[in-house]
């Protein structure tokens, strides 16, 4: 065992244990020699100083053991996983060579674990992904499905790891990284477990508040629960029984995440939301009669208790792509309460539990070809992007992820799968690029429809072409599906090129026909001044005729001559340097931002609209402005999943002397006096002023917003709770409407 120095007392218990758990899991597939050398190898690395903890102090032989442990506990016993996950940091430190783990270990671990340190470096100068780094780092995962796994797994470990650590922008930047990325990667391999848990510490680290409040009620009301459970199951288990099925029954609490969402998207309290649990049978049965035996156990549910056919789910007949096989239905249970039912074999329930890595157990009986369809697409699209297209493909990437499926038919009977909402455009795509580039239109089920028809399952389609036809610009708000729109993006920058260059060759000329010498650096800035973002656009207007080259000539020259006096500088996001402005010396600061810098030209988005107080961050424009962003800000995560290099420290100084801007929403019945009562306390708070208020009511329910000018959040927490005291008022928060 490594040194006792080299750990704390709670390390070295973490250590000790995870070890004698390691091997108990670790016996079907690994040798006790294989253990031993591995656990030899990590001790003289140890005593050797070859295992530093990282920046943020986090213990790596902590941290490899655990999330071997969550890969043997979550996802499956394999042998190359669990060696490599558990001494790829002895290669990274340069105390092993990945020849030496080939010798010791064999190829396949070697294999793991240099897609492992592809992947890692580029976590080693900041602590979260940024998303220029985003397509390299899939790419690193589309090589081996078990490089995406043990990421999956890490992050989970490292999410536990941070729970108490000091430094809270670590735990927040990690936290979003987890739910934009490492979430969706496991729903989409079938991770739920990992997937609910990453998005449960995710919320905990970036709102405790509305996770502590949450969990909090959910443990005051477990025993009504659990009490509600058993009197839903007793009689559906004592009919079972009766039918000689062999069969577990068992009812789950829903996650804090999906509980929270349910809150938003029915904008109502955890005391209305009934869904809160699903009760799951899992049975013991033959392969050959697993469907037969599901929808058995379907129509006995059903004679009990009334079904809700809208929200009946059958992955039974067409499994998931990720494997995942089930049978949904929610029923109206005892007390008029909607409960949601599972209904699935033992191997089916392995399967949704354990994800994609389930199938090592089962191999042979379920296909994997979904998996691998999806992993190639990933490739396709990954290496088809051009520059700059990584900030899309978050976006893209991410939707092909969560999106359902249809599944359609080509007129020889072909069956293909695309996400829900793709178009007869993105069909033709798939089935190949020229036929895509070509296609105006198509036939479904012998109808003639346009490239826009959205696809329905069990729809026969036939592709209908014109060799005239090109890809158009607005095909791109057509196209659903992010193949579709790389191959869109790739033919209209193709055309664009060779008309860029027609542009610039024409401008180049008349240079020459003048005697001057076309320098970069004033053309890029007179292509700013001219309002282009990009200098393809540029050159495209100017072979199109739509510039004149007289002018162009003309503005260089002036930019030319200012050039003498003004040494010219690209300034972009990702080099910008804070630099104090010039400001009234005389003015309080009341934002510190980027570190201890104050005087920053600043603007406050609308979009949260921020005040003294909250919790914030900077986000960098294009321009070099800066603006301030609540750290609860609805585009939160979506910044800090495409723009993280472009987010800054904020922090209010302590000074205050600004009013700022707050919109409340306020939901009550429309009695009457009602609005003059809220009025009325307004303006009678010290230092608070009304600039406007809107009332909309409808069916005996008024819904308003009114913007109010606070110095503080204390002072708006103080007018909020005031105004929930108003009879009548139901509701009362701060909304982002201007």
């Amino acid at each position: 065992m490594p040194e006792k120095s080299y750990f704390t007392p709670e390390e070295r218990e973490n250590v000790l244990s995870a070890y004698r758990q390691l091997l108990r899991h670790s016996v079907p597939v690994m040798s006790l020699s294989d253990f031993n050398r591995m656990r030899k190898l990590i001790t003289e690395a140890v005593t050797t100083g070859h295992y530093q903890r990282n920046k943020q102090g986090i213990n790596p032989v902590v941290r490899n053991l655990n999330t071997a442990l969550i890969l043997c506990d979550r996802v499956g016993v394999e042998r190359s996983m669990l060696i490599a996950v558990s001494i790829f940091n002895l290669v990274v430190s340069e105390f092993l060579t990945i020849e030496a783990v080939q010798k010791e270990f064999g190829d396949d671990i070697a294999h793991v674990i240099r897609g492992l340190i592809k992947s890692n470096s580029l976590y080693a100068k900041q602590a979260a992904v940024e998303s220029e780094n985003f397509r390299k780092l899939l790419l690193s995962f589309a090589e081996d499905i078990r490089v995406i796994i043990i990421m999956i797994a890490d992050r989970l470990c490292v999410m536990k790891m941070i729970n108490h650590h000091p430094n809270e922008k670590y735990r927040y930047d990690v936290a979003c990284e987890a739910s934009y990325l490492y979430a969706p990667l496991a729903h989409r391999l079938g991770l739920y477990s990992i997937k609910s848990e990453l998005e449960d510490l995710s919320l905990k680290y970036t709102n405790r508040e509305i996770y502590d409040q949450i969990a909090h009620k959910l443990n005051e009301t477990k025993r009504s629960r659990d009490k509600y459970i058993t009197e839903f199951i007793e009689p559906v288990k004592r009919k079972l029984e009766a039918e000689g099925l062999n069969f577990e029954i068992k009812g789950r609490t829903k996650s804090i995440f999906s509980i929270w969402n349910k809150m938003k998207k029915q904008k109502a309290d955890l005391e209305d939301i009934y869904d809160l649990f699903a009760i799951r049978v899992i049975l013991e049965t033959p392969l050959d009669q697993e469907k037969a035996d599901c929808w058995k156990v379907y129509s006995i549910v059903t004679d009990m208790y009334q079904p809700n056919p809208k929200r009946m789910k059958d992955w039974l007949s067409i499994p998931k792509s990720n494997g995942y096989e089930s049978l949904h239905i929610t029923v109206l249970g005892p007390g008029q309460r909607w409960v949601e039912v599972q209904i699935r074999t033992r191997r089916m329930d392995e399967i949704a539990e354990r994800g994609l890595a389930a199938h090592w157990k089962y191999k042979g009986i379920k296909s994997e070809s979904g998996l691998d369809d999806w992993m190639n697409n990933v490739r396709e699209v990954l290496e088809a992007a051009e520059h700059g297209g990584a900030l899309e493909l978050m976006r893209d990437f991410k939707m092909d992820l969560y999106d359902k499926e249809v599944f359609v038919f080509t007129p020889k009977g072909d069956l293909y799968k695309l996400p829900l909402g793709a178009t007869l455009l993105d069909f033709a795509f798939l089935i190949h690029t020229g036929l895509g580039c070509k296609c105006v239109g198509g036939r479904v089920n012998g109808k003639i429809e346009t490239i826009k028809y959205k696809l329905k399952s069990g729809d026969t389609i036939e592709v209908l072409t014109s060799p005239n036809q090109t890809p158009k610009q607005d095909w791109l708000n057509i196209a659903a599906t992010s193949k579709g729109r790389v191959k869109i993006k790739q033919a209209l920058n193709e055309q664009q090129n060779k008309d860029a260059e027609y542009g610039k060759e024409l401008l180049q000329r008349r240079f020459k026909n003048r005697k001057m010498e076309m320098e970069d650096g004033i053309m890029m800035k007179l292509i700013k001044k001219m309002g282009y973002k990009t200098v393809t656009d540029f050159y495209n207007e100017l072979a199109a005729e739509h510039i004149d080259v007289n002018r162009v000539i003309d503005l260089y020259l002036e930019i030319e001559r200012k050039e003498n006096n003004e040494p010219y500088e690209v300034r972009t996001a990702e080099d910008f340097t804070l630099q104090p402005s010039e400001h009234d010396e005389t003015k309080e600061d009341e934002l510190i931002i980027g570190g201890d810098v104050k005087g920053i030209d600043y603007k406050l988005a609308k979009c949260c609209n921020p005040i003294f107080g909250d919790d914030i961050f900077g986000f960098v424009s294009t321009e070099g402005t800066i603006k301030i962003h609540r750290k609860d800000c609805p585009n939160a995560k979506h910044i800090y999943s495409r723009y993280r290099y472009r987010v800054v420290n904020a922090r209010w100084s302590g000074k205050m002397g600004s009013k700022y801007i707050c919109v409340l929403r306020v939901v009550g019945n429309d009695d009457i006096g009602i609005v003059t009562n809220i009025t009325s306390i307004i303006s009678k708070e010290k230092n608070i002023y009304m600039r406007g208020i809107s009332i909309d009511s409808n069916d005996g329910l008024f819904q308003g917003h009114i913007t109010v000018m606070v110095d503080d959040t204390s002072a708006l927490n103080g007018l909020i709770k005031k105004l929930k005291t108003v009879k009548g008022v139901k509701d009362v928060q701060r909304s982002s409407v201007n």
